[in-house]
């Protein structure tokens, strides 16, 4: 029938997102190896099935199945603005019985839990998921505390099998980063502005990253909140100084300057770009080029964002084009453009 495994992953503590406008760093784990496997979920709307595609597979190495993705890369489920839960395979079983038996093991000595049913592989209707917790947590040796347990177990189908394992749910840092003071109507969205920086740099840790085009610092405030190293500039002085409240807001550093990017010097790991395109910011063909070959010439990986097909352009200045994502907003189309340049850092 359904199979469980399940993992006691004592190590994670989620970094809370201090909601005062006080600034930190993510440093839960940014990416790291581990022994364990874990179960992610994760659910996005359908424009942005791509985006939330290649998003999962650069953050954790395989291509998601419906609803879920298995992997043995441990990152907080915060990272990520389609994940909602993170389920470590601690313990599982083919059958629900196998796995009454199995968490009978499962000894929390003073510490009390609460375990959730999760889905995954299998949907579960609401009093089916009540069912499955109550039969599956009466096992458990701990105290039961539904409110505020001390840990979250959890509890879902997947591979076949059915798992058990420590749960750390997703906590939407980027909704609350909607609240800044200076907006732009053509400006990316903070869900996609997130994944967009987890694609970049799936792994911060010791990494760089530049945004050259930075407009009012949509970008900058999802890399800085998950503990990226960035660097912002745009040509626009009101940009700047919007960009500059927006950072100030949340507590976070000033980390943009007025510069024209075909200026810029110095090596980064990693450039996102996002092309202007509104009626005031027409570029032409020559304009853009030069911006492209900027890019190529300050970063190794290259993100590029685009309203319009360009691959021509920017295989004419000497980046190769790995993958395009579309990102759909009803008829309105971007495009992402990840690029890796032919000049190695």
């Amino acid at each position: 029938m359904l199979g469980i495994e399940v993992g006691l992953y004592r190590k994670g503590v989620k970094a809370l997102y201090n909601q005062s406008k006080s600034f930190h760093l993510q440093k839960d784990e940014s990416s790291i190896e581990s022994p364990l496997h874990y179960i992610y979920t994760y659910a996005c709307h359908e424009d942005e099935a791509e985006l939330c595609d290649l998003e999962l597979r650069s953050l954790l190495g395989d291509s998601p199945q419906t609803r879920y993705l298995k992997s043995h890369i441990a990152i907080s489920p915060d990272r990520s603005p389609f994940m909602h839960y993170r389920i470590a395979i601690q313990y599982e079983a083919s059958t629900l019985e196998q796995l009454e038996r199995i968490v009978q093991s499962i000894e929390l000595e003073d510490q009390t839990f609460k375990l959730m049913c999760i889905d995954a592989e299998q949907l579960f209707t609401y009093e089916e998921k009540r069912l499955l917790e109550r039969r599956i947590g009466m096992n458990i040796k701990g105290t039961a505390h539904m409110k505020q347990p001390q840990m979250l177990l959890g509890l879902t189908f997947a591979d076949q099998r059915w798992i058990v394992g420590e749960c750390i749910a997703s906590e939407p840092i980027w909704l609350h980063h909607n609240d800044k003071p200076k907006h732009y109507s053509t400006a990316l969205s903070t869900r996609v502005a997130r994944a967009v920086a987890n694609i970049a740099v799936p792994q911060p840790l010791g990494v760089t990253m530049i945004d050259p085009c930075c407009g009012i610092g949509t970008v900058l405030i999802e890399a800085l909140s998950m503990g990226i190293e960035v660097e912002g500039y745009d040509l626009n002085p009101l940009a700047v100084q919007g960009a500059r409240e927006n950072l100030l807001y949340y507590g976070m550093p000033d980390i943009v300057k007025i510069a024209d990017m075909r200026t810029l010097e110095g090596r980064y790991h990693a450039l996102v770009l996002d092309l202007p395109y509104n009626l005031c910011s027409v570029l032409s063909e020559q304009a853009r080029l030069e911006m492209l070959a900027s890019a190529q010439r300050l970063a190794k990986r290259v993100l590029v964002l685009a309203t319009e097909p360009i691959q021509e352009s920017i295989e004419a200045v000497g980046l190769h084009v790995l993958e395009v994502c579309h990102i759909r907003k009803g008829k309105f189309v971007r495009y992402l453009f990840i690029c890796q340049s032919y000049k190695l850092i």
